[in-house]
This record gives C-alpha cells, sequence and structure tokens, in this order.
C-alpha cells in the first residue's frame, strides 16, 4: 500500500481528495451500523463517478457491494474509493476485498485501515496479492476514524466510546428542588437527543431516573426532525431500537416501568451475588456485575457491552448519582451538554454529585471541541483532555 498525501498527489490524480470525501459523506448517511463500522464508497471510471454505495446495517450489503452493483459492466479497469479498508473475512456477508477483485477494478484508494483483527491489512494485502493498486490517502485518516470513533475504541480498547448528555440551565442546575425538569431545553434540543439515541449502540441509565421520571430512552423517528431522504436511508435503524441499560444495583425496577415496555432488548446490570429472579419480560435479561464500593463496577459493565453485545457508542442519559460516578471514574470520553437560557436557583438540582474536591488540581479536565446554538439553547460538545 502506498500512502499518500495530499501535496503528493499528481495532476492525473488531483481529483482523488473530492472523491475520497464524497465517500465519507455517503457513509455518513446512515447513524449507526453498530457493530459495523460506517462505510461509504466511491467507484470512478474514465474521470466519472459511476456507482456509490454505503453500508446500511449489519448483515446488509456492505458499501463496496452496493456500490459495485451501482456501477454495473462499468466496473472493470475503474478506481473504488472507500472511507475504510476492505473487509477480508466472511460474516454475515462476504469478504468486500474479493468483491473488488472479481469486478476487476484496477486501484483500491482509502481513508483508513479496519481496526479489527479480522482484516486489519489483509483486506489490502489481498487486493495487492490480485495486482490491484491500493493508496492510502492520510489526510484522511483522522476524518475516517472520527466517522467511527467507537468502532475503533472497542477494536483497540476493549471499551465502547463513552459519550455523557446533560441538559442544564445556565447556573448548571438539571431540575427545580421540586423535581419538575419538563423541559428545561426546548424541541430542537430534544430532537437532537433522539439524533445522539439513534447514532448509540446503547442508552445507559440509573435506577434512580427511572424510579423518579419513569423514561421511555427510545429511539422516536418521527421526533428527529429529519428530511426524507435521511429518514429513508436509516429506515433499517429505526426498525430495532438501541440496547437500554439499567444500572440497577439491588434491581428495584419495576415491572411497569416504560424502558421495559418499548420494543428492542434491555439489560439490567446489579450487584454481584443477588438472589436473580428474572420475573420481567422476555426482553430483559438481568446481569451480575462485579460490584465495588459504590455499587455496579462501572468499568466492567462497559466491557461486557463490548465484549458481549459488540457495542461500539453508549450514551448515558442519568441523573446526578450516576453521572458523577462515571466522571470519577474517568470513563467519559464525550460530553454533550445542552444549556437554556433560563436560570433555576441555587435551591434545583445540580448537574452532578461530585464533592471532596479540596483543590482544582482535582478536578477533571475537558476539551471544547464544539459550540452551535440549537433553537434558543446552546449545545457544547467537549472531549476529555
Amino acid at each position: 500500500m502506498k500512502a499518500l498525501q495530499n501535496q503528493q498527489l499528481n495532476p492525473a490524480i488531483l481529483e482523488w481528495p473530492v472523491y475520497m470525501r464524497k465517500a465519507l459523506q455517503l457513509a455518513g448517511n446512515v447513524l449507526c451500523t453498530t457493530p459495523n463500522p460506517r462505510v461509504g464508497c466511491i467507484i470512478v471510471n474514465n474521470n466519472s463517478v459511476v456507482g456509490e454505495g454505503w453500508h446500511i446495517a449489519a448483515g446488509q450489503a456492505h458499501a463496496e457491494v452496493m456500490a459495485l452493483q451501482s456501477a454495473g459492466d462499468l466496473t472493470q479497469g475503474a478506481t473504488a474509493f472507500v472511507s475504510l479498508e476492505p473487509c477480508a473475512h466472511r460474516g454475515r456477508t462476504g469478504p468486500c476485498s474479493q468483491a473488488l477483485i472479481k469486478a476487476g477494478i484496477a486501484i483500491v484508494v482509502v481513508a483508513g485501515v479496519d481496526p479489527d483483527e479480522r482484516v486489519a491489512g489483509q483486506g489490502i494485502r489481498d487486493l495487492e496479492t490480485a495486482g490491484i493498486e491500493v493508496f492510502h490517502l492520510t489526510d484522511f485518516e483522522p476524518e475516517a476514524r472520527d466517522l467511527n470513533a467507537g468502532y475503533f475504541k472497542r477494536q483497540e480498547s476493549g471499551l465502547p466510546l463513552v459519550r455523557l448528555k446533560l441538559a442544564m440551565s445556565l447556573d448548571g442546575r438539571t431540575a427545580l428542588a421540586n423535581g419538575e425538569s419538563k423541559w428545561i431545553t426546548g424541541k430542537e434540543a430534544r430532537a437532537d437527543v433522539q439524533k445522539l439515541r439513534a447514532s448509540s449502540s446503547a442508552v445507559i441509565t440509573g435506577i434512580n431516573t427511572v424510579l423518579s421520571d419513569d423514561p421511555a430512552l427510545n429511539v422516536r423517528a418521527n421526533e428527529l426532525a429529519l428530511n426524507e431522504s435521511e429518514l429513508m436511508n436509516n429506515a433499517e435503524l429505526f426498525a430495532s431500537q438501541p440496547l437500554r441499560v439499567i444500572v440497577d444495583s439491588q434491581i428495584r425496577t419495576h415491572g411497569t416501568a416504560k424502558i421495559l415496555s418499548e420494543p428492542g432488548l434491555v439489560k439490567i446490570f446489579c450487584n454481584e451475588g443477588m438472589n436473580v429472579q428474572n420475573c420481567f419480560a422476555k426482553n430483559v435479561e438481568i446481569i451480575q456485575s462485579i460490584s465495588d464500593s459504590r455499587g455496579v463496577n462501572l468499568s466492567f459493565m462497559l466491557e461486557y457491552l463490548a465484549s458481549k453485545f459488540t457495542c461500539n457508542d453508549v450514551l448515558i442519559e442519568a441523573g446526578p448519582t450516576l453521572s458523577g460516578s462515571f466522571i470519577r471514574a474517568g470513563l467519559v470520553d464525550e460530553l454533550v451538554v445542552y444549556i437554556a437560557p433560563k436560570l433555576l436557583g441555587s435551591d434545583a438540582k445540580p448537574l452532578f454529585e461530585i464533592t471532596g474536591l479540596e483543590s482544582l488540581a482535582e478536578s477533571t479536565q475537558f476539551v471544547i471541541s464544539e459550540v452551535t446554538q440549537i433553537g434558543t439553547d446552546i449545545k457544547a460538545m467537549l472531549i476529555r483532555s
């Protein structure tokens, strides 16, 4: 494989970044393809795009196959631009490297190398063994990783990417002293939260939130504010639901909770040694966790979600206790904070329960990566420093 930076491109291939950017855009047509990465592919022949495709959902055709089908008889001698190295193994679908070889593709250009140990360069080696030239546009490597940050993290560390979603007032409060919290933020921000859920393999909450708010934590396509094309691209996704996870050390979840009644699977993590008698519906599983001084061991739970349920990205929507526990444990990769332009007062409920800090050096530091206005609210994206 030949690594190329944009400034190294000769006049004959100056359009390659344009095609690769399009492939990455196609990959983003779908919000989530867990456990697989999101991938886009463009087929170019005689300086014209003759085929394009993207991975829709696990078990469905991969991006390369979809693009080859779109190109039809125009694949012979063509160039394929793929946002991630073509797979080299047989799962629910066949290896994309072999599909490209069979179609007579002459050149394959990739933005990133697949970290899955079943691929990890093998797809590239298969292509080169078949006489296909493979190029790596290294300038697009960061974007290829960002597009599938959770997938890369799970493959490389055995843990999912952890996003913590928070909604607060200007003075950092989440609810009035009497518990009223609907709605701190506006409908546009709430629609954006729906998109966050749809982009996640699992949504995690705590038992206190289940008991006090009785949330459903499901994805409601009609609230996503997507256009017709976006809804069509994600139709497979909306037919299912992200895994819903409850951190409930003593199994206090009641059988009538909304989170249990929605379509999809629910996992309840409790302390080890509990006398577990699952009286819930068939979609609910109780999992005994390694326990620590605070109850359910959160690291164990995340490792379990990654290894047993192949979760790439998890979204935490919880109250101050569980949110604070994830922060204290250093398990949060990204904060997504919605800030409403209102004040709730000093007796209102706090964003986190984090106590005992005696110096600023003990504080948890994040870096602001993006700030945007959504409706009347502010959305701040932060990453762990």
